[in-house]
């Protein structure tokens, strides 16, 4: 029976051998096992504990807990174990995995450090400042704590090193929402979004996680020296799809596309026979055309310039000019509407150009004419 005994006493435990053990005791800076078929006290001291820093040893571990060690040292009366290593050794395998899949996954951020955040994986993985967030942030502080959804981006067992992003996590998702709406997105559809940025050339709009641009010339019907005079970041807009580039990612709308357009209810606004004021705009061989509404014009053609007659209408009109002119003719179908400015303008003379004069006033005005001469004479 003591011979049993002593073979037990004096079993050979090798550096790297892995061993189980039971937490039978926890002090400030080690934690005492115990180790079957052994009659050493298992030691494993603080800093083998986790792979972060650990202030108190029961932070890491509870009396009672059955742990997977690693041998690391042996003395005549204990066995300095390791749980760090054994835990390091089995998250490299899993990360390894997730490395080479792609994979995202969930971890609790453990403390906010100098340039980034540290996280737990059985190895210390370390989240930089620059890949934490798709925006700026200022303070780390209340990160502690939160749990996020991570992506490793490098990974070196040999120099322990492990970096994570949370930043290509939210890349990625948004990626996928912007092909699921471009998959989504057909000409000529009509849908809400907010003005993100504005430029000197139009406004981008985000319709559901995609930005599209509207061209300065898609704003408004109406001339638009400047967006911001349109429209402002943040608004709410209704746009129409002019245009989907799915292999660039360039999706072209219109806000123009979803107003009233300038043509309607042109008779009410332009009745036949009224007056309005207008705006040259264009001047051509055979007459002028002029803005009665933004979006709208009409031609006064060169016979209804002047009662005068002319050679061009630049002997009369200049671009630019403001006119009052009579609406002669509206056709809403084909967006045209006839104008007159001579209508508006007195004749020199009333008398038609074929007016017959009758014998007896052409005898008057012989008889004044010689009375006039008669006159003369004296």
């Amino acid at each position: 029976m003591s011979e049993e005994m002593n073979s037990v006493e004096v079993k050979s435990f090798e550096v790297g051998e892995h061993v189980f053990g039971t937490v039978t005791k926890i002090e400030e800076k080690q934690v005492i096992v115990s180790v079957p078929d052994s009659k050493l006290d298992g030691i494993i001291p603080i800093s083998e504990l986790s792979s972060l820093h650990v202030e108190k040893a029961g932070d890491a571990v509870s009396e009672g807990e059955q742990l997977e060690l690693v041998v690391t040292k042996v003395e005549e009366d204990a066995l300095i174990l390791s749980k760090r290593k054994v835990d390091a050794e089995k998250a490299w395998d899993q990360l390894q995995v997730k490395f080479e899949g792609g994979e995202i996954f969930n971890a609790e951020i453990k403390d906010v450090v100098k340039g980034g955040l540290v996280v737990d994986l059985g190895v210390r993985g370390f989240v930089p400042a620059s890949l934490v967030e798709s925006h700026f942030v200022e303070d780390f502080s209340d990160y502690k704590g939160r749990e996020l959804s991570l992506k490793i981006v490098e990974l070196d067992r040999e120099k322990n090193r492990l970096i994570l992003s949370h930043r290509a996590v939210i890349e990625e998702e948004k990626g996928k929402r912007k092909q699921a709406v471009i998959d989504s997105l057909e000409v000529g559809q009509v849908i809400e979004g907010t003005v993100q940025r504005i430029t000197d050339f139009g406004a981008f709009v985000d319709i559901g996680g995609i930005d599209g641009l509207v061209h300065i010339s898609q704003l408004s019907y109406e001339h638009v020296e400047k967006p911001s005079d349109v429209v402002e970041e943040g608004q709410k807009v209704q746009v129409k799809v002019l245009n989907v580039d799915r292999n660039h990612d360039r999706i072209s709308l219109s806000i123009k596309e979803t107003l009233p357009g300038p043509w309607a209810n042109i008779l009410e606004k332009a009745p036949k026979g009224s007056i309005l004021e207008g705006t040259v705009r264009r001047i051509v061989p055979y007459g002028a055309f002029v803005e009665l509404f933004p979006g709208v014009e009409g031609l006064v053609h060169i016979s209804q310039i002047s009662h005068k007659h002319i050679g061009t209408p630049n002997e009369v009109l200049k671009e630019g000019q403001v006119i009052k002119v009579k609406v002669l003719d509206v056709n809403e179908e084909e967006q045209r509407l006839s104008l007159s400015i001579k209508e508006l303008e007195e004749k020199e003379s009333e008398i038609p150009a074929d007016y017959q004069m009758p014998e007896e006033a052409k005898g008057f005005q012989l008889g004044e004419m010689i009375g006039d001469q008669l006159k003369n004479l004296k």
